[in-house]
């Protein structure tokens, strides 16, 4: 897709994707290999307790001690033993929920599937597939050829891998973990002609992923290539040149390098280099791989070039010059750029509104000031990215405030001599159940076809892979998550053969214009044993905040029951609100599970995130606090009774919540917590320090810091409040927020607070992983049996 080109670094836990070679719902391959079963320490009854050292910090003409800051040298001896002792205080306090814990662990194990396989997918002579052997963490990535198994795609159940044909192994992410006790696999890339793999691995947690390029006729690794720091990867149609882009020092991928395999050395002179320190480098294959585009983002602008994949003595031409708050997207189709951008004009510079259109221009007249605007966002619905085939426009739309996928007829385009709305391109928006559906891409590899795949899911829906024949404008369900042991003794099955109605919950279509389907076709969810509600909250401000609210209809008890509240609202990336077959040991214990759509996040137009970062940051936390004031005001969940978790950047928004209303929430779990906003970005030689400007503010800036200091969590800690339980969650290798964030948040707290409420706020440090933690099935597994223990402990179980 065209907006796969802004590369994404963040301070968040974003979902990791194998280019779309990606197993449902396992997509974050890094974790520790370890036993699972906990063993605790001997009671340990007060919490330790860090030194003091006098550290004077100014900016602005206000000055303040942080007697903390010692703990950013995370190599001192001092610093790992008191994670260490913070370690063991953390077991020690959750000491009596072990067999609480196995039993959650057990619960989500036993319903899982012996065996988790992706549909295959024909690329080239090849069926490519992934699947997780019985009783490992990890997947394996497999093809076969397909001449081989043409009876082998006849059924879901011949999905399971193995029954026939020859089956190669490209890369198995067991093996690795095995070797290191560790595994992030960041990007992987077969070459056009399929016989060498380039992937990215990391087995360090700190995500300084080294470049490994394997021979697939041989399965022989090339041992004279091992570059660090490489972030993308792209091929050349020659099948032996290859671009990837490396990082600095502060992870910020910066420079291109080509390579011709064969050659003496991989560190020749690079061909593009970012100097200014606030853009990000990323390169991208056009889908007909023909082009490669080299992509010099910030959050706001764009600065775009180009290479001929085929003719590569052409070297790299510049598409467009940056200009402040334009962006630029690219794809090719039969000798034209189309280019997704948010200036209507081409070049001009400040558009009004962050609404993007969809321009073209000659491939011999490669220029941004040539564009012709094609397609113009309408009234309720605006443009987010693009996918081109060879037939076919696939857009990706906010339709009335929800996500939507359409596709149109190249035909349409190519023969568009005026501006026109998606409405007058004779769409067909890919059906879903319901608007709470989210559609995501899946793996579409083949320029050719007009089959698009995508992964629908709600949090009342298992993942279903759906194929979406364009040309035929009909659809079939390939595949769903299949879930066992699920509550009321009901059996969930995720293939398509023999089903008895009392073991499948159907929903029918909704209706849509120009429509067809096969049928038969069935979408399968847990409707009748889970409710799920979409509400408006009203914010401070008036604003209308999306809350949408999970429950089960049997356990439930309304006024009485307690509650979770998810958040994020940065970045303006939607908080993931797909299936998680996890969260099901809250809800059949009564548990309500809210999620809040907060400013900053992504929204119904593009002003949302505007409107909850920067200097309208203090919006997303005032969203956060109206969503948990209404879950307890109208009854959703007990008064006392209210959790509240966020991840990374997610962190910063519950902590300032907490900072704020420290009544409101009776317990919180704090993820890789993103909390000493302030001095952090007042260090710019830190990493994301200098692109997390445009998103935070610049503390630089006198009203910036002003404003900063506001709501920084680590700032705002007031004295003697009663603070609830909280488990924070930090790892030691974490490249994008440092350990020391955690450690000197919760030595504040117990400084500062009630000494008897801040005794339950415990610290547990992964020693050896980085911001991804355990990623594996059963990593994950302990890891939200653990969470859940905590919260049970500190909220009730029912």
């Amino acid at each position: 897709m065209a907006s796969s080109a802004f590369i994404s670094i963040k301070r968040t836990k974003v979902p990791f994707s194998l280019n779309s070679f990606s197993i449902t719902k396992f997509t974050l391959f890094s974790t520790l290999i370890k036993d699972h079963h906990q063993k605790f320490s001997p009671q340990i009854t007060s919490p330790p307790v860090p030194k003091k050292l006098p550290f004077t910090v100014s900016a602005h003409g206000v000055t303040w001690n942080d007697p903390y800051h010692w703990m950013r040298k995370t190599n001192d001896p001092d610093f790992i033993n008191y994670l260490q002792q913070e370690n063991l205080y953390a077991q020690s306090f959750m000491k009596d929920t072990e067999e609480l814990q196995k039993g959650l662990f057990s619960e989500m194990i036993c319903r899982m599937p012996s065996k988790i396989s992706t549909p295959p997918e024909l690329w080239g002579p090849w069926l490519y597939y992934q699947y997780i052997p019985e009783g490992k963490e990890f997947p394996v990535l497999c093809r076969k050829l397909a001449a081989e198994s043409k009876g082998w795609m006849k059924t879901v159940s011949s999905y399971v891998i193995g029954i026939a044909g020859k089956e190669q192994i490209l890369l198995d992410w067991n093996e690795i973990a095995e070797r290191h006790g560790y595994v992030h696999v960041g990007t992987c890339r077969v070459s056009p002609d399929h016989n060498y793999l380039t992937y990215t691995i990391d087995v360090t947690g700190s995500e300084q992923f080294v470049l490994q390029i394997k021979d697939l006729r041989n399965d022989r690794v090339l041992p004279t290539l091992g570059v660090e720091g490489v972030v993308s990867v792209e091929w050349a149609q020659d099948s032996y040149t290859f671009f990837y882009t490396l990082s600095d020092q502060n992870q910020r991928p910066y420079r291109v390098h080509c390579v011709k395999l064969g050659s003496d050395s991989v560190h020749n002179v690079p061909l593009f280099v970012e100097n200014d320190s606030s853009f990000c480098v990323d390169i991208a294959s056009t889908k007909d791989g023909k082009f490669i585009t080299v992509n010099s983002n910030s959050r706001t602008s764009s600065e775009v070039y180009v290479i001929n994949a085929i003719n590569l003595q052409t070297g790299i031409q510049r598409f467009c010059k940056r200009a402040s708050g334009v962006q630029y997207f690219l794809e090719h189709h039969h000798g034209f750029f189309y280019v997704l951008t948010n200036s209507p004009n081409a070049g001009e510079e400040s558009p009004l509104s962050g609404e993007y259109y969809l321009a073209r221009c000659p491939v011999e007249n490669l220029q941004s000031t040539c564009l012709q605007n094609i397609i113009e966002p309408s009234e309720d619905i605006f443009i987010q990215d693009m996918d081109m085939f060879n037939e076919h426009l696939v857009l990706f739309l906010n339709k009335e405030g929800s996500s939507s996928i359409c596709s149109v007829d190249m035909c349409m385009i190519t023969n568009c001599e005026e501006q026109m709305k998606i409405d007058e391109l004779n769409p067909w928006f890919f059906p879903l159940p319901s608007d709470m559906c989210t559609i995501a891409p899946g793996s579409n590899h083949d320029f050719t076809r007009s089959v698009y795949r995508a992964v629908v899911s709600s949090p009342v829906m298992p993942d279903v892979i759906v194929d979406y024949d364009m040309s035929r404008r009909t659809f079939s369900v390939i595949h769903q998550e299949e879930v066992i042991n699920v509550s009321h003794n009901t059996k969930y099955h995720s293939n398509n053969g023999e089903r008895s109605r009392n073991e499948f919950l159907g929903t029918p279509l909704k209706k849509e214009h120009n429509i067809q389907n096969n049928g038969v076709q069935r979408w399968s969810d847990f409707t009748e044993i889970y409710s799920c509600q979409e509400k408006e909250v009203t914010s401070h401000d008036g604003e209308r905040i999306p809350l949408t609210i999970l429950f089960s209809r049997k356990t439930h008890k309304k006024g009485q029951s307690p509650g979770l509240l998810h958040g994020y609202g940065a970045y303006g990336e939607v908080l993931d609100k797909s299936w998680c077959v996890d969260r099901l040991s809250l809800l059949d214990r009564g548990w309500l599970i809210a999620f809040a759509d907060v400013r900053g996040g992504g929204g119904p137009d593009p002003s949302w995130h505007k409107s909850g970062s920067g200097m309208n940051k203090l919006n997303s936390v005032s969203d956060f606090i109206s969503c948990g004031k209404y879950l307890v005001n109208e009854g959703y969940v007990h008064q006392h009774r209210l959790g509240a978790v966020g991840v990374s950047a997610g962190s910063l928004l519950v902590a300032a919540a907490i900072n704020m209303h420290p009544e409101l929430f009776q317990g919180a779990i704090l993820k890789v917590p993103f909390l000493d906003v302030c001095s952090s970005l007042l260090d710019p030689t830190l990493p994301l320090t200098v692109l997390d400007y445009q998103e935070f503010g610049n503390p630089q800036l006198e009203a910036h810091f002003e404003y900063i200091l506001k709501y920084s969590p680590y700032d705002n800690i007031a004295e003697g409040v009663c603070c609830p339980p909280m488990l924070v969650r930090a790892s030691l290798n974490d490249s994008r927020v440092g350990v020391w964030e955690a450690a000197k948040w919760v030595a504040k707290i117990r400084d500062k607070t009630c000494t008897t409420c801040s005794s339950s706020v415990i610290l547990q440090t992964n020693m050896s992983g980085g911001h991804f933690g355990e990623g594996g099935r059963f990593g994950q597994c302990e890891e939200a049996a653990h969470e859940y223990a905590f919260l049970m402990k500190v909220l009730g179980e029912s």
